[in-house]
């Protein structure tokens, strides 16, 4: 119980501090790489709640396919001169630090109002089983199949979108 405890608080430190590395870089190949380890910390996460199909589909689907794809647009983009892409201290910066601090002070009152120990005793009786491909076949393909057509179409108008919004016109 105190190991799956350390595994936990070391992969959320992990993850806040990639989370904030990939924000705070300047260079967008090295801000994908802080954002390819998030991804990393979160499938460890997915696997201490029993979620192991989630925590192989965050690895293939978001670390791989969907990285490769966010470094291949960001070496096409080809972003020369670095001093174009920062922002000076302005509005928009005073009130991103406003929302961060609202936020920061939400999450301060949550873990000291709660309990850290109230939820780690009791788990489902069923959580091993919960998080396997069976189980969440059966869930997407019964229970939550109209959301689940209703994203296919939803991303596959976006991907028809796209391309009309990138077809360049020839005169």
């Amino acid at each position: 119980m105190i190991t799956e405890l350390l595994v936990f608080v070391f992969l959320a430190a992990v993850a806040v501090t990639t989370a904030a590395a990939m924000v705070l870089q300047r260079n967008p190949v090295m801000s994908a790489i802080s954002l390819i380890g998030n991804f990393f910390c979160l499938a460890g996460l997915y696997l201490l709640l029993r979620a192991q199909l989630l925590a192989v589909l965050e690895i293939a689907v978001y670390a791989g396919a969907i990285m490769v794809l966010v470094v291949f647009v960001i070496m096409l983009l080809n972003l020369g001169n670095e001093e174009k892409l920062t922002e000076r201290f302005g509005m928009r910066t005073l009130l991103a630090a406003v929302v961060v601090l609202v936020f920061a002070l939400e999450m301060l009152y949550l873990f000291l109002e709660t309990h850290v120990t109230d939820g780690l005793q009791t788990m489902h009786p069923n959580a091993a089983s919960i998080g396997t491909v069976e189980s969440m076949g059966l869930a997407l393909f019964s229970r939550f199949l109209l959301p689940l057509q209703a994203t296919g179409m939803l991303l596959f108008a976006a991907v028809i979108g796209a391309l009309i919004l990138a077809k360049k016109h020839t005169p």
